[in-house]
C-alpha cells in the first residue's frame, strides 16, 4: 500500500506540474507576442481568457450549477484524501505476538519502540536513538535512527544493532522476521586544541 501510495503521489503531482507548465509557459509565450494557434484559447497579448459571454454562457441551464457543484466537490474531496494520506502517521498500534496457544496477545507498538530505542541507545558510541515501527500486526517492520559519536565505526555499530538489540526484540515479541531500515548520523563536535 505504501508503494502504491508513493508512485500515485508522484505521477499525480507529475502531471499537475506538467500541466501547469505547458499551460502557464503557453500562457506567457502568447503574452510576449508569440503568435496562437487558431485553436488556443485565447488569441494575443491584450485577450482575456474568459469573455463575459463565455463567463455567463451557461448560467441559465439548470443542469449547469449541479454539474459544477458535483465536480469541485469531487476535486475538493480528492485533495483531502490526498492530504490526509500524505500526512498520516504510519506507526503501528500494536504488534501480534503467537504465544503458542492459537489465541494470539497484542504488545503495543509504541512499547516495543521504546524498548528497542532504549536498547539500540545502549550500544556502545550511540549517544541517542529512535525506532518507529510500520507495516502490519503480524509482520512489523522497525526503523531504526541512530545518533553516533564521531569515534564509532558505523559497520560495528550496524553488527551490533542488529546482532543484539533488532533480535532481542524479534525474539521477545515471537516475530520470525523484523526488517529494519536503520539511519546513522554522526554527532558533530568541536574542534579539540592541541597545546
Amino acid at each position: 500500500m505504501r508503494a502504491m501510495l508513493r508512485t500515485v503521489n508522484r505521477v499525480a503531482l507529475g502531471l499537475v506540474g506538467l500541466v501547469l507548465v505547458v499551460v502557464g509557459g503557453a500562457v506567457l509565450a502568447v503574452g510576449l507576442g508569440v503568435a496562437p494557434p487558431s485553436w488556443w484559447i485565447h488569441d494575443g497579448p491584450h485577450d482575456v481568457l474568459l469573455s463575459t459571454a463565455e463567463r455567463t454562457r451557461w448560467r441559465d441551464e439548470t443542469w449547469w450549477w449541479p454539474s459544477v457543484l458535483a465536480v469541485l466537490t469531487v476535486l475538493v474531496l480528492l485533495a483531502l484524501w490526498w492530504l490526509v494520506s500524505i500526512l498520516r502517521r504510519r506507526r503501528l498500534g500494536e504488534v501480534l505476538v503467537d504465544t503458542g496457544d492459537g489465541a494470539g496477545a497484542l504488545l503495543r507498538g509504541r512499547a516495543l519502540e521504546s524498548v528497542l530505542a532504549a536498547d539500540a541507545s545502549r550500544l556502545d558510541g550511540v549517544s541517542h536513538a529512535h525506532a518507529h515501527l510500520t507495516g502490519r500486526r503480524d509482520a512489523p517492520e522497525a526503523h531504526v535512527r541512530l545518533l553516533l559519536e564521531p569515534h564509532v565505526d558505523p559497520g560495528d555499530t550496524l553488527d551490533h544493532l542488529t546482532t543484539e538489540s533488532l533480535t532481542h526484540a524479534r525474539e521477545s515479541a515471537a516475530l520470525k522476521a523484523l526488517p529494519a531500515e536503520v539511519r546513522m548520523r554522526t554527532a558533530k563536535h568541536r574542534a579539540e586544541r592541541v597545546s
